[in-house]
Formats: structure tokens, sequence, C-alpha cells
């Protein structure tokens, strides 16, 4: 027997810092976008009110994209009443889905609303998968650390339940949700959209001798996610919707990005037509999409093809951008660089120093090969010859980016018909959606080809979402038809059609609990369940739970690991007993010591790889 092929939509997901980002990220070829509400969003200097929420809604759902909303904190019992009354006001603004993370939400009174499990659910394994959806999501976000195995075996297991994982954009170390170093050290919680971003801060690795293994380096530093020569793989493991990191990113980071993986979306279903763009449409680009350009700290695909040495970054959270070449020469005032990679007067250069810092300068002009610089008159640029050099800032590209970058287009077939008194104009779209509109006319002979000119005022849709793949022309002879009325039918059809496909446009389907007890992987929850709330603790006893410790945001337990990573010190800088790249001798327990003086020993289960950060 021939084994079928699982036919599947493909969601590109991306990011909405606000209003503007989300339109800009349908346009740049987006199948759906995330956004955050005034309140509740894990990102919690990305809110958007619910009158933005709903004009996004209203301008996705034309192309059959989607409009997620993020309500992924953990709440305080205070807050719920306000919670539920935020979700029936994002229902009624259009919007298709809620990310959660608190399962007080699944004991509100809810709207017929499809729910996505957040990534700060943390979920790593099929039990949690399957419980998940047996308590109605629809969604999962996974993990971001699970291999293509990994993925795959919950795909299998639960082919049921939508799987959407990060292809692109920054790196927790610790598993999303298991954080609680921003909390511990700054009482700022990343559980509640306040994350102070610990994992990018100076750190020296002691041993417990004393001994500086490693001074002042970003240690628990990642470097950025780049999945897009993945995307096939993944695909094929059971993942819907790749999804695109950067609720705080610019609008220019996002149209890059977004078009970048939509083309490589594109080839891909090319040749594999068992799978389908989630949205209708096609983007146009006034420019050539390039990761490379925007906001990275360099490029790993993290675990998913196995563990790999070269996953974190620690000589700078900051961005370097593109690899231009290394330095030739360095002049007063100018340096000179290898490779044939053109420079623009405005970019920003960076490179890390000898001091291991990263430092940059500013390109004042380009003239024969030489780079000068923004430097005091005859000053030497402080960067050495054979220094690698990377663009940060690419002034022309950022400059095409501010402008109108990209348009996107339903295509239509258009046919003109003679009827018995008159004309009309018929309009179906690539989703078969059709409208027509007539006119009563006169009809004349004309002296001269009028094939043309109708092709033309009809074909004239600039000013609309729609472009003409087809124009037929069914008449019974040579008819004079006046411009004027040309464009008038073209007009009434095009309104028509729009209104066709705002209308006809569906939400998903809200999931449905199995009817059944179902009980939850495990029977105690320590502060890792992330429980703040009343409900969220009746939830979880009546699936099963016996023992249930408040958050860690509500009660503080003493001592405790405050980040759980598959990310590995030892691994990385080749002192793992399994991996050993360096003969050097170290003494544990291992402990990171941060700026202002605080330490964290680090434990490392071996048998799991991974690695625990404990206040």
């Amino acid at each position: 027997m021939v084994k079928m092929k699982e036919v599947r939509a493909i969601e590109l997901l991306s990011p909405a810092r606000n209003l503007e980002c989300g339109i800009e990220a349908i346009k740049h070829g987006a199948d759906a976008v995330y956004i955050g509400a005034g309140r509740f969003g894990a990102r919690q200097a990305a809110g958007n009110s619910v009158d933005d929420i709903a004009v996004l809604t209203r301008f996705a759902h034309f192309y059959g994209a989607k409009v997620y909303v993020t309500v992924n904190t953990i709440l305080k019992d205070s807050e719920l009443a306000d919670a539920e009354k935020l979700i029936w006001q994002l229902y009624e603004a259009g919007a298709d889905a809620l990310l959660v993370q608190d399962m007080a939400v699944l004991r509100m009174k809810l709207p017929p609303i499809a729910l996505h499990a957040s990534t700060q659910c943390d979920v790593r394994s099929v039990d949690k998968v399957r419980f998940l959806a047996d308590c109605g999501f629809t969604r999962v976000v996974l993990a971001r650390e699970l291999s293509l195995d990994e993925i795959t075996e919950i795909h299998k297991a639960c082919p049921d339940v939508e799987l959407e994982c990060f292809v692109h954009g920054a790196l927790c170390v610790s598993y999303s949700g298991q954080c609680y170093a921003s909390q511990y050290c700054f009482g700022r919680s990343a559980n509640r959209g306040e994350c102070a971003q610990f994992c990018r801060l100076k750190f020296d690795l002691v041993d417990s001798d004393g001994n500086v293994i490693v001074k002042g380096k970003h240690l628990l530093s990642l470097r950025d996610m780049n999945r897009m020569e993945s995307l096939e793989e993944l695909m094929d493991a059971g993942v819907c919707s790749f999804k695109i990191e950067g609720r705080l990113k610019e609008t220019s980071y996002v149209k890059n990005v977004t078009a970048a993986y939509s083309d490589a979306v594109n080839r891909i279903l090319e040749r594999r037509n068992e799978y389908y763009r989630a949205s209708s449409g096609h983007s146009e680009y006034m420019f050539t999409p390039d990761v490379n350009k925007s906001f990275n700290r360099g490029f790993t695909d993290y675990f998913l093809n196995g563990r790999q040495p070269d996953i974190w970054s620690p000589d700078t959270p900051k961005s370097k951008g593109e690899l231009m070449g290394q330095v030739r020469i360095a002049g007063r005032g100018f340096i000179t660089v290898s490779g044939n990679k053109p420079f623009h007067n405005g970019d920003g250069l960076c490179y890390i120093g000898q001091d291991g810092e990263l430092k940059g300068y500013r390109v004042n002009r380009v003239e024969n090969g030489r780079i000068f610089l923004y430097l005091e008159s005859g000053e030497m640029p402080s960067i050495a010859a054979g220094t690698d050099v990377y663009r940060n800032y690419d002034q022309e590209f950022e400059k095409t980016l501010a402008k109108e970058s990209a348009v996107r287009k339903i295509r239509v077939d258009i046919l003109f018909e003679e009827t018995a008194a008159g004309y009309g104009v018929s309009m179906t779209d690539e989703d078969g959606n059709a409208a027509s509109v007539t006119c009563d006319w006169k009809k004349e002979d004309a002296r001269t080809a009028q094939e043309n000119n109708i092709r033309t005022q009809l074909g004239k849709l600039g000013g609309t979402r729609f472009e003409a793949q087809t124009i037929d022309i069914k008449l019974d002879g040579n008819r004079f038809i006046p411009s004027s009325l040309l464009s008038d039918m073209r007009r009434q059809v095009t309104t028509e059609l729009e209104s066709i496909r705002m209308n006809s446009y569906v939400r998903p389907v809200q999931g449905k609990a199995s009817g059944v007890k179902v009980e939850y992987p495990v029977r105690e929850l320590t502060y890792l369940g992330n429980v703040m709330n009343a409900q969220a603790r009746t939830f979880y006893s009546d699936h099963g739970v016996q023992r249930i410790d408040d958050a860690f945001e509500k009660t503080a337990p003493d001592s405790v690991v405050i980040m759980f990573c598959r990310h590995c010190i030892k691994n990385s800088m080749g002192i793992c007993a399994k991996n050993r790249r360096q003969d050097i001798k170290v003494h544990e327990p291992l402990y990171l010591l941060s700026q202002d003086g605080r330490r964290f020993s680090l434990r490392f289960d071996c048998a799991n790889c991974r690695m625990e950060v404990n206040s």
C-alpha cells in the first residue's frame, strides 16, 4: 500500500510590535502575525490598543492571514477579571487566537476563540502536548531546544495538534517559562513580561579553588537562531507554523526577515505540493531580502540537529551584523578591507578589539577602495590588520526599507461579456470568491478595434489589493465601450469582491476539551509550575496534581535553580567529560560571578546534558 502524503497548510508567523509593523509583516509575506495587547503579554514594552488590533485583523483577514494575541503572562488573582474582559474585547476585535501561559484562562468564561499554548508553557514532551490538546488547546508552541527527532516524535504521537516552532531570532539560554534569574536579581519577572535580560550580562567563570577560568565574558549569551536551511525538514517533522521572534524589533527588521523566510518557504512549496501556504496572495519586494543585514548576534540552528559547541556568543550580546572581510590596511583616518562587498557612506562597522570588547566606527565616505571613518583629524583607527570587520548597519539597505518596500496582491480572473441588455463584468479571486456587476447599455458597433482598451481599463487595479491574472472578453462583435463605463464597472466589481472576501473569512475553530478527566503528567508542581492564582491552582488540582507550590514570583523559595539550560558552558568551552577538546583543569563546582559581585553556582546534569544556574 502506498502511504498517502500528509497535506498541510504552512504558516509563516511574524512578530508585530505595533499596528504598522503588523501590516508590513503581512505585506511582506507573513501568513499570520502575533501581537501584544495593552496588558498581560510576555513583552510588556510591546503593548497595543484593542482598536489597533481590530484594524490589523481587518487588514490581515483580507489576505486570509491571521492575528494571534499574546495573553501569556502568569496572572495575579486581582487581574483575572480584567484578563477575561480583555479576552472578550480581543475576540470582538477579530483576533484569531490567544497565546496563553496561565491555565486560569481555561476556567474563565471564554468566547469561542482558539487557544495556543505559549512557549512559556515549556512544552517539550508528548505527554505535555497531549494534555494541553485534551484541555482544548489547538496548537502548542514547542520549546526552542527540541531536535528534529523530538519534534517528529511529538507529531507522530499527536498528529491532530498544530505544532509551532521558532525558526529565527533571539534565543533565551533557559527553557522559556523556567527562567527566574531576572525576578531573583532585579525583581522583574520574565513570566510577567518584565525580563531584564540577565543572560546578556558579563560574568567571570571561577572554580571551587577561586581560579578564574574566564574573565568578563557574556557566558550565558547565545547567538541568534536561523533555521532557514532546515525549513523543509521541519515541515516533514510535522511543524505547521514557522515563528520569527522579535516583538520588540523595529519594522525594518520584520520587513526584511519576513520577506526572506517567505521566499524560502515558497521555494520549497514549488516542488512539495502536499504543503501549501496558509494565506492568499503574493508579495513583490522592492529590495532583495537578506537576514544578515538585520540585527543578529551571529547565527545558530541551536539544537535542531544535535548539540553544537558554537551556539553561544561570549564576546558580545550586541548585533555584529554581516561579515564584510578583514582589515588589510589601517591608515590615517581610513581602513581597507579584503573582499568585494560594497561599503556606503553612513554604514556602521564593528569589530572585536584586542581587549575582547565590541567596538565600532561610522563610515564617513568611501573613495577608491579606502573606507574613511569618522575620526579626529589624522587619527589612526584602533583596529589591527587581519581583524574581522562586520557591518551592523547598512545605510542604503535601511533607506530602502524605510520606504514602501513591498506590495501584496490577490490574483483575479476578469471576464467582460455582453448581456441581453448591456454588459457585465465578473471577477474571481484565487480562492474562488466571485463578484459580478451588470449595466444596461445601448450597444454600438465600433469603427476601430476595442479589445486593447477594454483590457487596459479593466486591468487598472493598481490602487486596489488585486492584480489581474487573466482578462477574457466575450462580445458578439466589435462593440464601442466608453472607457468611463469600463472604469465604473471595474470599480463596482472590485468593491463587491473586497466585501465578499471579508465576509467569507472564517476564524479558526475553537478547540474542544476531550470531555474526560485528563491527568497532568506529574503529581507534584514546585515553583516551576508558575501557579500564581487560585484558579490555576484549582485547574491543576482538578487534573490530579496533589501538591502545588506557589509561583516563584509569589513565594520565592530559598536557594533554588533560577535557570535550566540545554546550553552547557563546559561543552561549549570543550572541557566536558563527554566531549573534551581542551586540556583545562577545573575543580568543580564552578561558579558564575556577575559584575556586581553576586555568585551563582553551576550544576551539570550530564546524564541529561543540562546545565543549571543556582541562586
